[in-house]
């Protein structure tokens, strides 16, 4: 967490929040840990599953998220 100056007014714990979603590449949470590549034309005619044609990675991206 960055220091807090006098007067700062909580721009260091915005700017902190800023950092960590530019590091992670965009805002809010992952929620589904199916890689991206099963989502292409490759992926889909292989087979390898998603949440939408699998049962077993569907109850994983449903773990991911708290649900069950």
């Amino acid at each position: 967490m960055a220091e807090k100056r006098h007067g700062d007014l909580g721009a260091s714990e915005v700017q902190d929040t800023i950092d960590a979603e530019n590091e992670q590449g965009f805002r809010g949470t992952k929620v589904d840990p199916t890689p991206d590549e099963n989502y292409t034309v490759a992926g889909v005619t292989s087979g390898k599953p998603t949440p939408e044609t699998d049962d077993k990675a569907a109850a994983k991206a449903r773990e991911s998220t708290g649900l069950r």
